[in-house]
């Protein structure tokens, strides 16, 4: 992995990532959080973002994954697309989908694809600061120093590690111009080995 700058989230290790699926698997909303996981670590959302989606976004009028969603309220407004094309993220979708449903049912609630995709303990959405605070206390009881931008960070490094370009990163990470972006790239090891022993013909 990428070397940690200062004043820059934390860059996880895919151990670390592990030893956070083993803690949240065994959480009282075990599938919301793995799902939230996956949304920070395997499609790069800031938590806003996360905290900002409503059902109808992720999920069609019969309840199936879209494959790409917009993002209309992004930082700066700068609308970008989500590709749910991931086998892992779509099985996760359905499983905390089913989860609410049955939730739902068992509380004589009304489930609508005009509520929150995530919910709080509460039953509400989640606002920027209390999803927030749930990663924190993740990382903390990971035993891992790290914030909720890790999962973005940790997302770009691992696309840049891939050897991805990028005007691509650019627009999967929604920055409004590429010097946002450089910083992901810059100074990354472990892709400018890739590129050194590629470079001869």
């Amino acid at each position: 992995m990428a070397r940690q700058n200062r004043g820059q989230a934390k860059v996880l290790t895919k151990d670390e990532f592990k030893r956070l699926i083993k803690i949240v698997s065994a959480r009282k909303y075990a599938k919301r959080d793995y799902l939230i996981l996956l949304f920070s670590f395997g499609l790069g959302l800031r938590s806003i973002e996360i905290a900002n989606l409503k059902v109808k976004d992720v999920l069609d009028d019969n309840l199936n994954v879209h494959e790409v969603v917009e993002l209309q309220r992004t930082k700066g407004n700068t609308p970008r697309a989500m590709y749910l094309t991931d086998e892992r993220i779509r099985a996760a979708i359905k499983d905390y989908i089913d989860w609410r449903i049955d939730r739902a049912l068992k509380k004589r609630e009304v489930f609508s694809r005009n509520q929150p995709f995530f919910v709080s303990q509460k039953g509400g959405g989640f606002s920027n600061i209390t999803l927030t605070m749930l990663f924190d206390k993740i990382y903390k009881e990971a035993g891992i120093k790290a914030s909720s931008h890790s999962g973005r960070r940790t997302f770009a490094t691992n696309l840049v590690e891939e050897g991805i370009d990028v005007k691509s990163l650019q627009l999967l990470m929604g920055h409004s111009n590429v010097q946002q972006t450089l910083k992901y790239v810059d100074g990354n090891p472990e892709r400018l080995k890739k590129l050194v022993m590629n470079a001869l013909y």
